[in-house]
């Protein structure tokens, strides 16, 4: 078994040097690995840096983008050269401990060929609070990170995970097969929603996107230089590419929760306390299907975000 490790830069070099040496140390012993190094026009002396490590022995290789290509046609290049069986994609802003990979690589062979990205739990540097534990779509139809854990955790078996909408492509495992397979992260994309179109698309392809729950990382959440610059614009662009998908996930897992906590009046009208009963049924697993209302309502979110882009994007 090999892995390719794909990492993106854009300055930041004291993190990418940090970030390489705690993935060296953490390294699972006789792994059979590579680790690529994909420049994205830095100028911070990032370069001078990889051109040492480019010249010397070890699982390193270099490339260097002549100009500022975005996240996903870093990654991208970076898996077209990989030799693994796995790519692991990795951005340069995480603190890996020992132990971090095992879990992702048993929760991988556990599912086998139904296996997605796999993603593990994130707690961010500075304030050690989880920031991710997978991605759930939120009542208004937007990819939102899930912050909370299962009870019990640490009983859990060291392959223990759940299945998410989607998870962060911040650090995760896919095989390099279904990766290329899928055409890789969409690089109509800028810095963000790249990560949640292609679990999207490995979703309708027969794949989960899961989150090995044993796995735990630190990251230094949203560090590189620009990073939130053109939001609006990926939000939208993941919304009209996947409409009718984003409101089905969302009726399933948030919106009778929001329903629940911020709208049900809990009055004695017939309508209402039916809707709050179906909605209360299913969020605590006791009826298989959201209640209808649920898909209309994140329809009808949607459509109030699309207006809002029109407003203030233009058409």
């Amino acid at each position: 078994m090999q892995v390719s490790f794909v990492i993106p830069l854009y300055n930041c070099l004291p993190l990418t040097q940090a970030m390489v040496a705690s993935l060296q140390a953490a390294m699972p012993s006789g792994l059979t690995h590579e680790i690529i190094l994909v420049d994205d026009g830095s100028t911070d002396g990032t370069r001078a840096w990889l051109g040492g490590l480019a010249s010397s022995p070890g699982p390193f290789r270099v490339i260097l983008n002549e100009r500022n290509l975005g996240y996903a046609a870093a990654n991208n290049r970076g898996a077209a050269t990989a030799q693994g069986e796995f790519l692991g994609l990795l951005n340069n802003d995480l603190v890996l401990s020992p132990g971090w990979l095992e879990p992702i690589l048993g929760v991988h062979q556990r599912l086998g060929n139904r296996a997605g990205l796999v993603g593990n739990v994130q707690r961010n540097a500075r304030t050690a609070a989880i920031d991710h534990a997978g991605i759930f779509i939120n009542h208004r139809g937007k990819p939102e990170h899930d912050t909370s854990l299962p009870l019990g955790l640490q009983f859990r078996s060291r392959d223990a995970w759940r299945q998410a909408d989607a998870v962060t492509g911040a650090c995760t495992l896919v095989r390099r097969e279904l990766f290329l397979r899928l055409g890789g992260f969409d690089e109509g994309f800028a810095n963000g929603g790249e990560d949640v179109d292609f679990c999207l698309r490995a979703r309708a392809a027969g794949h989960l996107s899961a989150v090995a729950l044993r796995s735990l990382v630190l990251h230094h959440v949203s560090a590189s230089p620009g990073r939130k610059r053109r939001d609006e614009q990926n939000s939208r662009r993941l919304t009209l590419r996947w409409r009718p998908e984003l409101a089905r996930l969302g009726a399933r897992s948030a919106w009778c929760r929001h329903y629940l906590e911020s709208e049900w009046t809990g009055s004695h009208d017939a309508t209402d306390y039916a809707l709050g009963l179906q909605a209360l049924l299913f969020h605590l697993g006791l009826r298989q299907d959201p209640p209808t209302a649920a898909y209309a309502g994140m329809q009808a979110a949607i459509a109030g975000e699309i207006a809002r882009w029109d407003r203030i994007l233009g058409p």
